[in-house]
């Protein structure tokens, strides 16, 4: 099978976090005998990488092996997909696409209500849709065809570590007690001032608690982070399926989330890991607890279904429907 994969979001050596998930599926399928080419829509000014992304598109098909199948990942590049009908197309909503873009008011901007609508027009016209939880499904009219098939995670590099010594490799204070903050504080989904005032909250009570921001992280960097860190602080408007919650599971780390996309199914019932208010005292309760005890999770064993291998072959399965689908 030979699949173009055509994407805005993709790491770079600035940003090494952006779209690491795409990359990580990538690699997934190539391991599982897929032949893989990755089309990284890039430009100086976001705004502009759709309209070149059409001649793109064209130039790319038009060059190297043939191509069977076309998956876009994000909505707009499901656009620039079906500006050919030769091929059949795969497109994966990935949260905001299909529920919004939020503001720092926690309410959605007008220009993602269009784009919004815009990508359930798109969801009727291609071969076959995949979304991040059973909310964004629920946002479709169409029915056939729609697959909750989140990215998967790379257990090999999101695995625990002893505390001491991932905290050495990093020259972390072995005596303080830290919050994750794992994303952009400018990203206003992700509702970094709550975090903030939780660890200030509980820095009032012990002043041994301190909040780590990291964005922008490698993933080897970042799952070491997991297990040097006491918990990881989620307290997101809304998501799709977050690969961060699963890679800190994949580590061990106890997690205080609020309940978005499938974060509960993913946490399920393991010690450690809570939903929370979203409210600083329902939050710090959850966390003071965690940082009492400063126990591991068991969470690994309860993610063990995102791993590549599993994923990869759902989706290939994916694939090749659409193919058949294509081909009736």
């Amino acid at each position: 099978m030979n699949v173009l994969i055509a994407t805005a979001i993709y790491p770079t050596p600035e940003n090494p976090a952006f779209g690491s998930f795409v990359r990580t599926q990538a690699e997934c399928l190539r391991k599982a005998g897929v032949d893989v080419d990755v089309m990284v829509l890039n430009g100086r000014f976001r705004k502009l990488i759709y309209p070149k992304a059409v001649f793109q598109l064209r130039r790319r098909l038009a060059s190297g092996s043939p191509r069977q199948l076309i998956h876009a990942h994000i909505s707009l590049v499901g656009m620039i997909a079906r500006t050919q009908f030769k091929l059949p197309i795969v497109v994966t909503y990935h949260g905001s696409d299909l529920m919004g873009e939020i503001n720092a008011r926690g309410k959605k901007t007008l220009f993602s209500k269009l784009a919004v609508a815009a990508g359930q027009i798109l969801a009727q016209s291609v071969d076959a849709v995949i979304v991040q939880n059973e909310e964004m499904a629920a946002k479709l009219k169409r029915k056939k065809d729609v697959y909750i098939l989140p990215c998967e995670i790379d257990m090999d590099v999101f695995q625990p570590h002893p505390r001491e010594d991932a905290r050495a490799r990093l020259a972390l204070d072995p005596h303080k007690k830290y919050l994750l903050f794992a994303a952009n504080p400018d990203v206003a989904v992700k509702r970094f001032p709550l975090a903030k005032q939780v660890a200030d909250h509980l820095r009032q009570e012990d002043p041994t608690v301190e909040l780590v921001v990291a964005c922008r992280e490698p993933q080897d960097r970042l799952a070491l982070l997991m297990s040097a860190c006491d918990a990881l602080i989620f307290p997101s408007y809304q998501e799709g399926s977050p690969n961060l919650v699963k890679q800190a599971m994949a580590c061990n780390l106890p997690i205080v989330a609020t309940d978005v996309g499938d974060v509960r199914q993913v946490i399920g019932n393991t010690a450690g890991c809570y939903i929370s208010k979203p409210e600083v005292d329902d939050f710090a309760e959850r966390l003071k607890e965690i940082l009492r005890t400063r126990y591991r999770t068991n969470g690994r064993e309860q993610v063990r279904q995102f791993s590549g291998t599993a994923m990869t072959q759902k989706l290939i399965q994916v694939y090749e429907k659409a193919l058949e689908r294509r081909a009736a």
